[in-house]
């Protein structure tokens, strides 16, 4: 790949982060999920810059070479949303497109939410809308599906089971979680073993979750007052779903015109959760169509 690498210094971490294409180019910013890093968009990031667009790929706070704030509260959402903005702001670009995954998805939902003026468009990739996912919680089969968000919130018994046996959780998720066999290299799994070995990294990922569930159940105790839905987001919106996704059920792409007023849904049926990684030409192609169209 032909990117560079830097560090982008914000009011409360330092950022690293892989650039490539021209930096007048119109920005796109890729936010990576759980438990990878900056790596997860290998495919895209070149694409897109070949395609004419000036692409930022952030390892978000917590992960790999960025910042790892000790505590959980500087993992909520205010905190991760501020990032981007200002990560935005740092650049030549008062707008750019966010593209996110998993946990990067949950930031770029919430983005278009509470700073849309920051972005032109905002593309999804097999991540929920918190307040679709709180609807699909009423399911027991979501709930099922979703038991580690339940069982990272028990206090250091969960980094001691991940950390055992080199990270041995890690290669079977990457092995077998995709539906196509080559989504992840041996190199490409050492690689994310790396990463989410490096001291406090493990920790701060599940501090994401952690900080969540805290503030989800602040708001409904009354000490918070709840996100303001009233109205919907106008900010041209891609959702593009793997719907063979193991964690996260096809249910969490329904209804989501209540919150979002332009959005399109493309289905990959034979993707997973890992959606860039097992189809990423034809993400590439969505990705690219989406750029390019009048919205």
């Amino acid at each position: 790949m032909d990117e560079t690498h830097g560090y982008a210094h914000l009011s409360e971490v330092v950022l690293h982060y892989v650039e490539a294409g021209d930096p007048t180019d119109p920005l796109v910013v890729l936010l990576h999920g759980f438990p990878e890093f900056w790596y997860a968009w290998r495919h895209q990031i070149d694409h897109l810059a070949a395609a004419g667009y000036h692409v930022l790929a952030p390892d978000m706070r917590g992960y790999n070479r960025s910042s790892k704030p000790p505590s959980i509260e500087p993992y909520r959402l205010t905190h991760l949303t501020r990032d981007v903005v200002e990560l935005i702001r740092g650049t030549e670009h008062e707008r750019a497109t966010v593209v996110g995954h998993d946990w990067g998805g949950v930031v770029a939902w919430e983005l278009a939410h509470r700073h849309p003026d920051v972005l032109d468009r905002l593309a999804v990739c097999n991540a929920p809308h918190l307040d679709a996912l709180a609807r699909e919680l009423r399911s027991p089969r979501q709930v099922r599906r979703s038991w580690y968000a339940g069982a990272f919130q028990i206090p250091k018994l969960p980094e001691f089971f991940l950390e055992r046996g080199e990270y041995g959780w890690l290669r079977r998720l990457l092995e077998n979680g995709p539906t196509n066999p080559e989504a992840f290299s041996a190199g490409d799994i050492e690689r994310y073993r790396r990463a989410i070995a490096r001291p406090g990294a493990l920790r701060a990922a599940l501090d994401y979750y952690r900080a969540l569930v805290r503030t989800r159940l602040r708001r409904r105790l009354g000490r918070l007052g709840p996100p303001d839905r009233t109205t919907r987001t106008d900010v041209p919106t891609l959702l593009v779903w793997g719907d063979r996704d193991a964690a996260l059920g096809v249910g969490l792409t329904r209804g989501l015109d209540r919150w979002v007023s332009n959005l399109r849904v493309e289905h990959l049926p034979d993707a997973s959760h890992w959606v860039q990684n097992d189809a990423p030409d034809r993400v590439n192609e969505l990705l690219c169509e989406f750029l390019e169209e009048d919205v």
